[in-house]
């Protein structure tokens, strides 16, 4: 049977983790006389040794407005059954609070405002994420395109995003996941295992936003939504504050001629190499 570099590498490094463990176990044998106390000790040492062994994988993808990036994280966080983690409908969330504050969106001391006194946080039912602003599930309320255009001006305000970074990081940390939106890999996950920029052009973007739209009594053409795609797209790579670009080290997929199960099979390829 051979061994591949990769999973010599695993054994080396599993062998390594269970002599250290070894090691300490002797040691604290020898200094404790009680065998309870070296019960109690070998258990807690144990304990942290697996937590701090267990590797985490994080995956981020990235990419402009339309690129399909929720539905693709959503199904290949399914298949891995990894936590997926939607940030944008976090930054949703702010930009609906401050649209029922009559906010508008160039005024950033108005936006601040609202966001610093407003609560967002996501939890997780049936693998379900449920975004809840101020206590209340707002899933349903965050997908209009007056929605979208507000969080791509909230989204450009440093303090909207250093608010909502610290849980996005603390989410990954502890949990596999799988996180989309527009700087994961250059910002907010760095460090990823697995980085992905998924694109389109704007023609298919916007005809996969029309369709979406149109099954919600979206009235407009596809033309007016091409536009808006494309001010989007300017003002997300534009931004002073992280804004959208290919992060260092991450993959370019261009899903324009591909089906989304193909995309979500290309994503945990990777994914399968980083484990």
């Amino acid at each position: 049977m051979e061994i591949g570099v990769k999973e010599l590498c695993r054994c080396t490094n599993s062998f390594s983790q269970l002599f250290a463990l070894e090691r300490k176990q002797i040691a604290i044998m020898a200094d404790e006389k009680s065998p309870v106390r070296i019960s109690h000790r070998l258990f807690a040492t144990s304990r942290s040794e697996m937590r701090i062994s267990m590797k985490k994988i994080n995956v981020a993808i990235d990419g402009p407005a339309g690129a399909g990036k929720s539905t693709i994280a959503k199904l290949a966080a399914a298949k891995k059954h990894f936590i997926y983690v939607d940030t944008g409908a976090m930054y949703r969330a702010m930009a609906l609070a401050c649209i029922r504050e009559n906010i508008l969106a160039d005024d950033e001391a108005g936006v601040v405002r609202v966001c610093e006194n407003c609560d967002v946080k996501i939890e997780y039912e049936n693998g379900e994420q449920k975004v809840l602003l101020n206590g209340e599930n707002v899933n349903a309320f965050i997908r209009t395109e007056e929605v979208s255009q507000m969080t791509s001006a909230v989204s450009a305000y440093s303090q909207v995003r250093a608010k909502l970074l610290e849980l996005q990081r603390n989410i990954a940390k502890t949990e596999n996941v799988i996180m989309d939106g527009r700087d994961i890999g250059s910002n907010v996950l760095p460090d990823a295992n697995v980085k992905i920029y998924l694109t389109a052009s704007v023609h298919t973007r916007a005809k996969r936003r029309f369709i979406e739209q149109k099954e919600k009594g979206y009235t407009g053409t596809i033309e007016e939504i091409e536009t808006e795609i494309e001010k989007r797209d300017y003002r997300d790579s534009h931004r002073k504050c992280a804004p959208l670009t290919v992060a260092e080290g991450a993959v370019i997929i261009d899903s324009s001629d591909m089906t989304i199960n193909e995309v979500v099979d290309k994503i945990i390829e990777y994914i399968d190499e980083a484990m």
